[in-house]
Formats: C-alpha cells, sequence, structure tokens
C-alpha cells in the first residue's frame, strides 16, 4: 500500500490522532523505518527526543514529530502530539500483522475424537491436541504444538511451534503465544521431609485472560491448588517465569528474563524491566514500575517506582549508587587523614619525651 502524506494524515485524524503537515503533502509513503535506516519512499518518527540530532541526518521521506519540535533543514514533517502511537497506526495501516501460513486442518495433525475444534481453525502438521479439548474459531497453531487434556482455548489464538500446553489450561480470546513456551507445568511444589524433599501434587492450573501476549520461551507454573493468572491484555517479552499460585492483573508489561516467584500479587498496570526479580508472597500496587535488575523483596505501593537490590524507591537508589561512586574518593580521603593522624600522633609522643 502506498499513501500520500495528506491520505496519512487523515486516516491519523480519523483515528483520532489529530495531525498537521509541514512540508510536501503529496510525497508518498510506503513504508515505515528508524530515522537511521529509512529512505526515499519512507516513513519515520521521533517520539525520544535523544534522536534528534539524526533529523538532521535522516534521508526518509517524511517523519512524525510532536507539534513543537523544530527541524533546521529541508524536511517533510506530520505533527502530532504522541508520534509513537501515530506511527503504530501507520505501520499497521502499511504493513499488517503477520500473515500465518494456510494448512486448513491438516491430516498430520493428531487430533483426538473428543476434542471439540473451531470454525475455520488452521492446524499445522505436527500439532497434537489431547482429549476433552475444546478450541474457538480461527485457531491459528504452528507445527510441533501439544496441548494436552481438557484445555480450553478461546477465539482467534496463535500458538507459534512448539508451544505447550499442559492439562487443563484456560486460554481466552486473542492470546498469542510464541515458540518454545509452556504454560501449566508443575511449580515448585516440595514438602521438606527430613532431609528429603517430597513432591506436592500441582492440582491447580493456568488461566490467561483476553489479549494476552506471551513472549519465546516463557514458562507459567500452574498453581499448586487454584488458577496461577494473568490478566486481560497483559504482555510478556521472552524468557519471562512465573511462579505457581502468583496472580498478574490487566494490561501489565514484563520484559525479557522478568522472574516473578509464587503466590505473588501483581497490580493492573505494572512495568517490570529486564532480569527484574520478585520474591515470593508478596503485593506489588498497581501501576508500579520496577527497574532493570531490581530484586524485590518487599511489597511496593502502588504508583512506585523502584529500583536496586534489594529494591529501594528509586530516588533513594540514586542516592546509594551516588555514594558508591564516590567510595573511591572517601578511602583515599581516609588514608590520608590516617596519615596525618600518625604523623600528630608522633608529634606529641616526641614532645612528651
Amino acid at each position: 500500500m502506498t499513501l500520500t502524506l495528506d491520505e496519512l494524515a487523515s486516516f491519523l485524524a480519523s483515528a483520532g490522532m489529530p495531525c498537521e503537515i509541514d512540508g510536501d503533502k503529496t510525497v508518498t509513503i510506503s513504508s515505515v523505518a528508524t530515522l537511521e535506516d529509512a529512505g526515499e519512499g519512507q516513513l519515520s518518527f521521533l517520539s525520544n527526543p535523544k534522536y534528534a540530532k539524526e533529523l538532521q541526518t535522516t534521508a526518509a521521506s517524511a517523519v512524525l514529530v510532536r507539534p513543537d519540535v523544530i527541524v533546521d533543514r529541508p524536511l517533510n514533517l506530520l505533527r502530532t502530539p504522541d508520534p509513537y502511537a501515530a506511527v503504530t497506526a501507520v505501520m499497521v495501516k502499511l504493513h499488517g500483522y503477520r500473515r500465518h501460513p494456510r494448512w486448513g486442518l491438516s491430516s498430520l495433525a493428531q487430533i483426538s475424537a473428543t476434542a471439540v475444534i473451531g470454525e475455520n481453525a488452521n492446524i499445522a502438521p505436527g500439532v497434537y491436541i489431547d482429549d476433552e479439548v475444546q478450541i474457538g474459531k480461527n485457531a491459528t497453531i504452528y507445527p510441533g504444538v501439544y496441548i494436552a487434556r481438557r484445555c480450553r482455548i478461546g477465539d482467534d489464538v496463535t500458538l507459534f511451534p512448539n508451544v505447550v500446553i499442559y492439562d487443563e489450561c484456560v486460554l481466552g480470546n486473542r492470546v498469542t503465544i510464541h515458540a518454545g513456551s509452556v504454560i501449566g507445568e508443575d511449580g515448585l511444589g516440595y514438602a521438606p521431609v527430613g532431609e528429603k524433599w517430597i513432591k506436592i501434587p500441582q492440582i491447580g492450573n493456568v488461566v490467561l485472560g483476553d489479549d494476552v501476549e506471551i513472549g519465546a520461551n516463557c514458562t507459567i507454573d500452574r498453581a499448586t491448588l487454584g488458577s496461577t493468572l494473568i490478566g486481560s491484555g497483559t504482555k510478556f517479552s521472552n524468557l519471562v517465569a512465573i511462579g505457581h499460585g502468583t496472580k498478574i492483573g490487566e494490561d501489565c508489561m514484563f520484559v525479557a528474563q522478568v522472574g516473578v516467584a509464587g503466590s505473588v500479587h501483581v497490580g493492573r498496570h505494572v512495568t517490570m524491566a529486564g532480569q527484574a526479580g520478585i520474591v515470593g508472597h508478596i503485593v506489588i500496587g498497581d501501576n508500579v514500575t520496577i527497574g532493570a535488575k531490581a530484586g524485590v523483596t518487599n511489597s511496593v505501593d502502588a504508583g512506585a517506582t523502584v529500583l536496586g537490590q534489594p529494591a529501594v524507591p528509586i530516588q533513594e537508589c540514586k542516592r546509594q549508587v551516588a555514594i558508591m561512586q564516590k567510595l573511591p574518593d572517601l578511602k583515599n580521603e581516609i588514608r590520608r587523614l590516617r596519615r596525618e593522624l600518625d604523623r600528630l600522633k608522633r608529634d606529641i609522643d616526641a614532645k612528651q619525651q
């Protein structure tokens, strides 16, 4: 698809994103690229001010910017309050989402006679669907997926290669799970008996709400009792691990290598940056932000931003880091003071003799 800047501006306005053109309205756009990589016929965007210098060198045919951005060179601009949201809408308009291969209902998939498969199923060779599974309409299931007994899966679900869904788990509508992820494996449930660990049966399940997206190679433990819950609209990057019985609210965002232990209650719209680790049996309030590599050992109040190991409010963490950076100078100062003190002691001793 190719659209002029005038057509793109009209499209964005119709989507609730007011947009003004600063330049040639007739310029045509066929794709989207970064400021660094964009060329003729491509649209780029500036959302983060630290990349503003690239406006001076970009070869993009046009750039989405905020209304107050000043560019001191000839450049076609689409001015809009939220360039990031606008470029997302344009990408969907121009490029669309991934188009899946079409297998129909492959004869090389193994599907139990007791499974119920919704209309318009797109199930690849090598898929195994066990007894009493229910799958809604428009499912796309890639090769190597295993869906265990009595799972219930909603409409418009996409399961990429080698996803495993253990027995009795529930997936809502429009769930996407990327390659290699495992949903509903046993949690770390063992009872100490003497010096041995005795396995506790994990008889719960995992429930994913609507519009959840799980990245590649994630693991979500089934609950020992009840359900491990992932709220609607929540998104995981890759290599995220969720412990048994944890309940995560709606519209959360977890970046790669986040680990959450068991029986944690996470509120809605919580962001956890890469490699954050959360101990078990605590509460993370709504709208919390947890910084990269943070080690959270206590409950966090709603709206807080925490960082560090152990995690503390971000301003306190910044003070700690500032002090740590001064430690070499403080060490040298202490050495100097010790030498001065030793000299003064020698002078005093000499005078007393």
